[in-house]
């Protein structure tokens, strides 16, 4: 912009000319920089900078794919109360935390007991409260007295992640899908809020079989509901003829026994923390792998204990047990189970 001014004008920092090219010299430097932002808001990808938020969705809509959707907890709930007492749908329960659920439909009271389905108001994985967390009744039903869960409420997962979408864009991108082939088989089964991967087996029992093993957002077996909607949803777009069969992973739990030496001079170290912080290590390693390895690492439980601050060396761990790899079957999927670390002090 100087080199536009006349020479025979004074440009020197400071100077009239100088002062007023400045500001908008500035603002053009910030342009230049948001325009290569833009740049790569066009593209999707594992790289840094890609495409994100609402940018990433309109890149996916483009091929189809929409971001699931956050799904709601349900269950089971007994009322107690006299004979008779009708519990109308929609009926609100909730537990002391405040999660709400409402009844789905009407239920009478027979025997002193009612049961109800409920779902949470409130999308999300934090509806997915344990048994006997419902316990609370914010409006008095006549001849009601009270209200419990004997069964944990499951289904509820958050909205789709960017990443978790980026990777079914990417996935839907380098494998196309076509004629009901394995990679078909998984968008279709990707396409249902809720599941978080899906693992195909064709001819699993035969010619014109296909059988397709969900987890859910949480990397954990999938709920009941959200295989029943994956099953619906398949069953409307897969090719005629085939015959498909859709379950649920079932968990295998991975429990970790270790002798751990703690180092004292690290601050806040205690046999506490390090187990929490073992726990959450464990918990996310095992999302990480889940339908991508076929085993759990033994030499990979050393190292993530390792890396815990305060941790100084280990000694006799076990993995469910044995002191090997643990492998997985195809219909299997590894979550965190039992941490029981015996600490010494150094």
């Amino acid at each position: 912009m100087l080199d536009a001014v006349p020479g025979d004008l004074d440009k020197r920092e400071g100077s009239f000319v100088w002062d007023a090219i400045a500001p908008a010299s500035i603002e053009l430097a910030q342009l230049y920089i948001a325009l290569e932002r833009v740049l790569a808001l066009a593209f999707a990808g594992d790289h840094r900078g890609a495409a994100y938020g609402l940018y990433l969705e309109r890149r996916a809509a483009e091929h189809g794919l929409l971001r699931n959707a956050a799904t709601k907890a349900t269950g089971e709930v007994t009322f107690a109360g006299s004979d008779g007492a009708v519990i109308p749908a929609g009926t609100l329960v909730a537990t002391t935390g405040g999660i709400r659920f409402v009844t789905t439909a009407a239920t009478t009271v027979q025997g002193g007991k009612a049961r109800a389905i409920v779902e949470s108001v409130e999308p999300g994985d934090r509806a997915n409260v344990p048994s006997g967390a419902v316990t609370m009744l914010p409006m008095s039903i006549p001849g009601v007295t009270g209200v419990e869960n004997k069964a944990a409420m499951e289904g509820g997962t958050e909205a789709e992640t960017d990443a978790a979408l980026t990777a079914r864009l990417l996935e839907k991108v380098r494998h196309p899908s076509t004629s009901g082939n394995v990679a078909h088989y998984l968008q279709w089964a990707k396409e249902v809020a809720g599941v978080g991967d899906a693992r195909v087996l064709p001819l699993w029992n035969g010619p014109g079989t296909v059988k397709v093993i969900l987890i859910d957002a949480e990397k954990r077996p999938a709920a009941a509901s959200i295989v029943a909607d994956t099953a619906a949803h398949i069953e409307s777009v897969r090719p005629i003829g085939a015959s498909v069969t859709v379950e649920s992973a079932a968990g295998l739990a991975i429990n970790v026994t270790a002798e751990v030496t703690l180092d004292m001079s690290v601050p806040g170290t205690t046999k506490e923390k390090v187990s929490a912080l073992f726990e959450a290590a464990l918990q996310q390693h095992l999302q990480d792998i889940a339908f991508r390895q076929s085993y759990v690492s033994y030499a990979r439980m050393g190292t993530l204990l390792m890396n815990i601050p305060g941790v100084q060396d280990y000694a006799n761990m076990t993995i469910n047990g044995g002191t090997a790899n643990l492998s997985l079957a195809d219909t299997q999927v590894a979550v965190a189970g039992t941490v029981v670390l015996t600490c010494l002090t150094e």
